[in-house]
């Protein structure tokens, strides 16, 4: 978790250090702000429905990412359950669609705009070429951790009955040998405990891999939202954000849920993907008088931030949750169950495509 915070703080501080960085605006400066504003600039309006935009997108963000914590509680939705993969397939739909249709758009507007100049920006494609890396360093940062925690295992303390025990609500991983309690490898080749405990460590892997690339964005669009002073943009955004808040928490709900974390764990987790939307909406109402989204230092910043977010979105949604789960034993064992998840895969990746005509 101490990674996953760091990132979170190192995304705030070089948002707010381009805030001081923006360059003196010069007469084609000053004409890209006057079209990012259009004809609609309303300072008090924009105001109000920002205020509203805090509090609406804090609920439709909690309500998504809190949905699969509860739904233990109605027995059609546990995880061995097929309703749960069809769920899920749906949730992964829609942060498949955030990477492509939302994510990488936003790097290919600010990294092409007219605002930067030609050479390098038009010269060259930084925003395919970023994503890519940041899928490879997915890859990196994802195979490096399950070797590290499989090496060292979860938890020093020791083990239990069958190589696992519970801490306040929180599964550990352990293996008993020679009457000895030790930290087992999560191989995966061994079958029973190990088996499970690998599927496990996955699946904490997957969440908190999952949570830094969506917290990367939420920062970037409520930081857009916050400093933007035109009401007929800030308007359909509030709707559509809370749509795609409650969607893209319900697939990240669906992984905590599977990484079978404590309580502890899964309220830091809900807490940063339900704040930090609101949050960049509050430090873009901060900056307003001094950051512009269409200075050029703004431009690179958020539209490098964007690409290295899609990237890892991309990979995460495609390898990490739908290859997973299509090529896993569940679906491979039953083509009904396939098919369902394809049209759900569909359903979810169209919905979220279709918010990208207002957000």
């Amino acid at each position: 978790m101490a990674s996953f915070t760091e990132i979170n703080a190192i995304t705030i501080s070089l948002i707010l250090i381009l805030s001081f960085t923006l360059p003196a605006s010069t007469s084609a400066q000053q004409q890209c702000d006057s079209a990012s504003t259009g004809g609609c600039h309303d300072k008090a309006k924009s105001l109000q429905l920002k205020l509203i935009a805090i509090f609406s997108i804090l609920v439709a963000s909690m309500i998504g990412v809190c949905l699969p914590l509860f739904s233990r509680m109605i027995p059609a939705l546990m995880p061995d359950r097929d309703l749960f993969v069809v769920v899920k397939a749906f949730a992964s739909g829609v942060i498949l669609a955030t990477g492509y249709m939302h994510v990488l758009p936003d790097s290919f507007n600010d990294l092409m705009s007219d605002c930067l100049p030609i050479n390098p920006w038009k010269k060259f494609p930084f925003t395919t070429f970023v994503a890519m890396l940041s899928a490879i360093l997915t890859l990196v940062m994802d195979s490096f951790t399950m070797s590290f925690y499989k090496k060292h295992g979860f938890d020093k303390k020791g083990g239990g009955v069958d190589g696992e025990k519970v801490n306040n609500g929180e599964r550990r991983l352990g293996n008993v040998e020679n009457g000895g309690a030790h930290v087992g490898r999560c191989d995966g080749f061994n079958g029973g405990a190990n088996d499970k405990d690998s599927m496990l460590l996955r699946n904490r892997v997957v969440a908190q891999v999952l949570e830094i690339g969506i917290v990367v964005h939420s920062v970037v669009i409520g930081l857009s939202m916050g400093a933007s002073n035109n009401p007929c943009t800030i308007r359909p955004l509030i709707a559509a954000l809370c749509f795609h808040q409650l969607f893209e928490g319900m697939g990240l709900g669906g992984c905590i849920l599977q990484a079978e974390y404590g309580m502890k764990i899964k309220a830091i987790l809900v807490f940063f993907f339900s704040t930090t939307t609101p949050f960049g909406i509050v430090i873009g109402i901060g900056l307003s008088n001094v950051y512009s989204e269409r200075s050029p230092t703004a431009l690179i910043v958020v539209g490098l931030l964007n690409a290295s977010s899609a990237g890892l979105l991309n990979y995460m949604a495609l390898v990490d949750l739908l290859a997973a789960d299509f090529m896993g034993p569940k679906l491979q064992d039953s083509m009904r169950l396939q098919a369902w998840s394809f049209i759900a895969v569909l359903l979810g990746a169209g919905g979220m495509s279709l918010m990208a005509k207002w957000a």
